[in-house]
């Protein structure tokens, strides 16, 4: 028994040492692959440790906004990885300098077949480092809407309002035009259109627009709202009341609604008519003759 013990151990510790591959002046084996594994996933672990002890302990101290201690917690987190993944190389004795010629071909092929992949990755350390957006920011970007939730470095994740998870490729906040609501100041004018019929007292629909705007709880003070004459219309006179909220970062949709239906009621209890498209018909008096056609001769 002892002996086949032995036999077996045997084995294993020439299996373990068997070359792989050759690296300079270095041999790659089994054991060697194994320690390199051991030590990526411990550098994984520790990262995951040292990221949540600067955020909830060392950074939570300092002025910084919670978006940038994100960011600096990832910017972090990353660079331990990849000081530990050339640390874990060095101490299993892989000479790096032998893999310059493989690292190039890979990097060709890699600028070839992953351009949009890079790009992103470039695009997801820009976003980190410049902060055009945060998270908790609520963004407009090719037709997306939503609240930032989570930034990474291939993606950010857009949470819409109807509670739908969007993947938004980062190369787009760097590339296309981004409309960020929360950036800076969280307060937005907003314009709501109205028609209303010729023949309106304007000063009268001026008062009724901000009282209506004066009695929603959700529309500033200051700035006050606003009415604005756009112009006439075929059918009706233009106008836009104005309105300063901070909703275009939570519920700019339900917002916009509920502002709609208070106009809405307050226009028909003061009798304001809200006018539809319309065309008069106007017939000229005479006498219209049919003449037979003309037979061939």
């Amino acid at each position: 028994m002892n002996d086949l013990a032995s036999e077996i151990l045997s084995q294993l510790q020439a299996l373990l040492v068997l070359p792989l591959v050759k690296l300079g002046d270095n041999q790659l084996t089994l054991l060697t692959l194994v320690k390199i594994v051991f030590w990526l996933m411990s550098i994984l672990v520790g990262n995951s440790l040292l990221r949540r002890f600067i955020v909830q302990r060392a950074l939570k101290h300092t002025r910084f906004d919670l978006p940038l201690q994100y960011a600096v917690s990832k910017i972090i987190g990353y660079l331990f990885v990849a000081l530990g993944f050339y640390i874990a190389l060095q101490v299993n004795g892989v000479d790096l300098s032998s893999l310059a010629v493989i690292a190039g071909a890979i990097g060709v092929g890699l600028g070839f077949g992953l351009q949009n992949i890079i790009s992103n990755f470039v695009s997801g350390l820009i976003i980190l480092a410049e902060r055009p957006i945060a998270i908790g920011d609520r963004v407009e970007v090719s037709g997306v809407a939503g609240t930032v939730t989570k930034i990474s470095l291939r993606s950010t994740l857009v949470i819409t309002n109807d509670n739908i998870a969007i993947i938004v490729p980062n190369s787009y906040f760097i590339t296309q035009p981004v409309t960020n609501w929360s950036h800076g100041d969280s307060r937005v004018q907003m314009r709501l259109p109205l028609g209303v019929a010729y023949g309106t007292d304007v000063e009268k629909l001026r008062r009724v627009l901000l009282a209506v705007a004066a009695a929603h709880p959700k529309v500033l003070k200051t700035p006050e709202p606003s009415v604005y004459f756009d112009g006439f219309g075929d059918s009706a006179l233009k106008f836009e009341l104005g309105v300063w909220t901070s909703e275009m970062t939570l519920t700019p949709r339900r917002f916009r609604s509920e502002l709609y239906f208070a106009i809405e009621r307050s226009l028909r209890e003061n009798q304001i008519e809200i006018p539809f498209p319309q065309r008069d018909l106007h017939l000229k008096s005479g006498t219209f003759v049919l003449s037979p056609p003309s037979r061939p001769t």
